[in-house]
């Protein structure tokens, strides 16, 4: 037989720098607003700066095969300047899941990727997300419709160490079976969720346990920065890392030619420009509400944030959140 068919469909994965760098997929966050304003302040596409690899929020397969589809399209937008990107989707009906494969192909795409570690109960009574792991037949079914589905684009996926309790060697194993492009192994178990330190020992098993298989291993968990991501890849072994929270605020964080973070009235320029911007592309179907966790991150770290983000809180639309940011501005 010709190994060459057993080697994982790579695509763009294979002309990536080791190690890259990702941004990751986060439910209200990556949303097309804040992608955008990765590409612009982390130079992505120009020497030293972007991400390696975009990522959309997750988006559920079922509904994408739905009458709801047209509004959940709206979250695989993404702009010219984003490429690779990768579309996250989630779901336990592997002919949905090929579906959605088939679709975000024809949207131009150059990745799939399946969440297979989210521990939100509501994804987990679908059967998706990090219920996988109790299904691990059944997930090897999901995964290989999506490669079905796909048309030659690479498919990953992101889950975790374990459900309950560490499971790598087995759970790994089982993926590695279906030939993945990547796995993301965010370094802890599901009932862990964010409550304990990651363990980047599990990223370096990972990647052991991937040896030979043309599959690449990308760590995930607790990344502060880029010179933290480059320590734990080069302590692991890990062919990438993913980085989560250290985003917020810090659209610029993968410009590696940042000698310094922007000045304040620069920041407040950067909040003010996503805050538009997520009013524009989304603003009609996504709650403003959800900006506030940005403002968390943008504003802090300086004399009167505190009473600042209570302002901004409050802020009903991006011009009430400028006036509130302007004259703040004015007295500093």
């Amino acid at each position: 037989m010709n190994n060459d068919l057993q080697k994982p469909i790579m695509g763009f994965w294979a002309d990536l720098p080791k190690p890259f760098f990702v941004a990751a997929p986060m439910a209200d966050v990556t949303d097309a607003a804040f992608r955008q304003m990765i590409a612009k302040y982390s130079r992505h596409g120009e020497s030293g700066g972007g991400p390696d690899v975009f990522w959309t929020e997750f988006v559920s397969a079922d509904g994408l095969c739905s009458a709801g589809r047209e509004v959940l399209k709206r979250d695989l937008a993404f702009s010219d300047r984003e490429h690779p990107i990768v579309a996250q989707i989630f779901g336990a009906n592997p002919e949905n899941m090929k579906k959605t494969a088939e679709l975000c192909k024809k949207l131009g795409f150059d990745g799939i990727d399946i969440n297979m570690g989210c521990p939100d109960k509501s994804i987990e009574k679908q059967g998706a997300g990090a219920a996988h792991m109790k299904e691990i037949k059944h997930a090897q079914e999901v995964i290989r419709a999506t490669i079905a589905g796909a048309g030659g684009l690479p498919v990953s996926v992101k889950t975790r160490i374990g459900y309950n309790k560490e499971n790598l060697e087995q759970w790994l194993g089982a993926i590695l079976e279906t030939k993945p492009a990547a796995i993301t192994v965010h370094a802890r178990t599901r009932k862990e969720l964010s409550l304990v330190p990651a363990r980047w020992e599990e990223v370096a098993r990972a990647v052991k346990l991937a040896e030979g298989t043309g599959t690449l291993i990308i760590g995930n968990g607790d990344v502060r920065d880029l010179a933290d991501a480059g320590g734990k890849a080069r302590a692991t072994g890990a062919d990438g890392v993913m980085l989560g929270c250290a985003m917020f605020g810090t659209p610029w964080l993968f410009d590696r030619t940042r000698k310094a973070p922007p000045s304040l009235s620069e920041k407040f320029e950067i909040l003010i420009e996503h805050t538009h911007l997520f009013e524009k592309l989304l603003g009609d179907i996504k709650n403003f509400a959800i900006m506030k966790k940005h403002y968390k991150a943008y504003v802090n770290g300086f004399d009167g944030a505190k009473e600042l983000r209570v302002h901004m809180m409050d802020a009903k639309n991006a011009d009430e959140v400028e006036r509130i940011a302007r004259e703040f501005l004015k007295t500093k």
